[in-house]
């Protein structure tokens, strides 16, 4: 045990003051000594976990909260994490522009609703509808559809709203279903209590958390390493009964990259469907890969031209290229919206509709994604997907040539013959690879391990962390856990020099590891000597939550996370 265990630094530092608070200094006395500059003053006064009684002005306010952010990362080079972290200076301005926005309230903020509706259309439809006949279409819904980005069918009525992330997202395409199916079973007057829903392990937490919120059996589909650690669809059909309300297919393993196969999936349920009768449908999980494969991989079978493709989510903050806190949810047709999740109300003014987890939602995240669409074009997100698979691309090829490690993601491999539509002259076409996002998850070689037996692989991520570098080392998902995976998520932000810089120092770290200076210091660095904060007192306790330690066993405690 380390022996900051044994300390308490919150006493500790009080006992090192000048003026500890239980002593007779007052605040009031410090502050005369130089009233131009108060950051510490204000500081000493404000307690940490209650309410202030009085407050503090709103300059010091801010100095005291930008100081201690400070020690946040840097988000350019958290190469953890999928979500956007860098807009141009116009969106942003447009940004604190609506920040006081309410997009809920239609009556009030009629242009920010407005914007909304032509963000859902750009997802699904080409631009063909006049100004004057868009505002005939009534709130979510567009009854005239052409094939576009999710290519979406000219008979349909799509309708889709905007949500906090792709989780919510995930939570309504998730109720759509059990609704649907809870309908079919009353009328056929079965049991209509025990819903169960068919992903692989690979899936991110949000999928999960829908199951257990809404009392879902989750029926988890193991992953194989060599299969790319997603669901093959022939391991998912032992796993579907007459209970199963869908299906969800991963559009980009938070993982590895790797997309599941949403066509292969749809065939093999309509096979199910005419051995048994079942009538199992899809939602896609697109949170990075449905900004993604419309601009990278165009002949890619996977959205509302796959039949049993009933609902769609993607994240808005993640390849979509806005600031956290944006995701999208569109249903084929409204036919797949169960009217129970759709609430009219009068209130704000006008008649208006909500089928949202929650009510209140910020306008501004949606006017940016607006912005990007007329900023960038078709044209621009291709060329920033293009890029960011070409970056990936490199990352990928110089870890497998260093010999140091193995690499699981697979978009530098090139297709070969499946691949005739595209040239393979044209080697910056992503298309010539396979399919998948900008990822690059990766482990030491066997060689390496083979030489160097005592380097833990988790060292890696503790070094870099040292040079700046967030890369995550986690276990790969059920069916391959015992495998650690090193992952790097190629952004928009991370330019090629960025990159060459990145393979410098993966190099540097891990060849440090091979001297017994490097192991040494590895060991030390592994125990904690980097600097992070301390997140237990943010962390809740098992002991308090009803019966721990009684749960089953696949989800004693609480949820892993990816």
């Amino acid at each position: 045990m380390s022996l900051s265990r044994h300390i308490d630094p919150e006493q500790l530092i009080e006992q090192s003051k000048d003026y500890p608070h239980k002593k007779h200094s007052t605040a009031e006395s410090r502050r005369g000594l130089h009233r131009s500059w108060r950051r510490d003053e204000d500081a000493a006064e404000v307690p940490k976990y209650t309410l202030p009684k009085q407050g503090i002005s709103s300059k010091a306010a801010y100095q005291l909260l930008h100081d201690e952010t400070a020690l946040d990362g840097n988000p350019l080079l958290n190469l953890a994490s999928f979500v956007h972290t860098w807009m141009p200076e116009d969106a942003d301005k447009l940004i604190m522009e609506n920040i006081n926005k309410n997009i809920v309230d239609m009556d009030e903020y009629p242009a920010a609703s407005l914007i909304h509706n032509r963000c859902i259309s750009i997802l699904v439809i080409s631009p063909i509808l006049s100004d004057e006949a868009f505002k005939t279409v009534s709130f979510h819904i567009l009854p005239y559809i052409v094939a576009d980005l999710w290519k979406a069918p000219k008979e349909g009525k799509v309708i889709g709203t905007a949500t906090a992330g792709s989780s919510e997202a995930i939570m309504l395409g998730g109720l759509a279903m059990k609704k649907r199916w809870q309908e079919a079973r009353k009328a056929a007057g079965k049991d209509y209590f025990h819903p169960n829903i068919v992903f692989g392990s690979n899936a991110q937490v949000a999928l999960e958390k829908f199951a257990r919120y809404f009392d879902v059996e989750t029926r988890l589909v193991p992953v194989k390493e060599e299969k790319g650690f997603i669901m093959d669809p022939h391991d998912a059909i032992p796993f579907i009964d007459e209970n199963t309300i869908g299906v969800i297919v991963i559009l980009g393993s938070t993982y590895t990259g790797h997309f599941e196969d949403v066509k292969l999936m749809s065939d093999l349920l309509d096979d199910l469907k005419e051995r048994t009768g079942l009538d199992i449908n899809i939602h896609v999980d697109g949170a990075s890969g449905a900004f993604i494969a419309p601009f990278a991989h165009p002949h890619l079978k996977w959205s509302f031209n796959v039949p049993r493709v009933v609902s769609i989510n993607t994240s808005g903050h993640k390849f979509g290229l806005v600031y956290a806190g944006l995701g999208w949810v569109l249903w084929r047709d409204e036919s797949f919206l169960h009217r129970d999740l759709v609430f009219e109300l009068h209130y704000l003014g006008s008649t208006e509709y909500s089928f949202t987890l929650n009510f209140s939602k910020p306008a501004a995240p949606v006017i940016a994604q607006m912005f990007n669409f007329l900023n960038l074009g078709f044209d621009g997100y291709k060329k920033i997907a293009y890029k960011d698979m070409r970056n990936a691309r490199m990352l990928s090829r110089a870890l497998e040539s260093s010999t140091y490690f193995k690499v699981f993601s697979n978009i530098h491999i090139p297709r070969g013959s499946e691949g005739a539509h595209v040239s393979i002259h044209n080697k910056d076409d992503p298309e010539v690879y396979h399919a998948g996002l900008p990822v690059v998850a990766f482990r030491l070689s066997d060689e390496y391990k083979k030489d160097h037996p005592n380097v833990r692989q988790v060292w890696i991520q503790t070094l870099l962390r040292t040079k700046g570098w967030i890369v995550p080392n986690y276990n790969a998902p059920l069916g391959a856990e015992d495998i650690e995976i090193l992952r790097i998520v190629v952004r928009e932000t991370l330019s090629e020099d960025l990159i060459e810089r990145l393979i410098v120092d993966i190099i540097a770290v891990t060849e440090s590891l091979t001297t017994q200076e490097g192991n040494v210091f590895a060991g030390v660095t592994a125990t904690g000597a980097v600097s992070k904060p301390d997140h237990d007192e943010a962390r809740p306790d098992k002991a308090n939550f009803g019966d721990a330690g009684n749960e089953p066993q696949e989800q004693a405690g609480f949820s892993r996370q990816c």
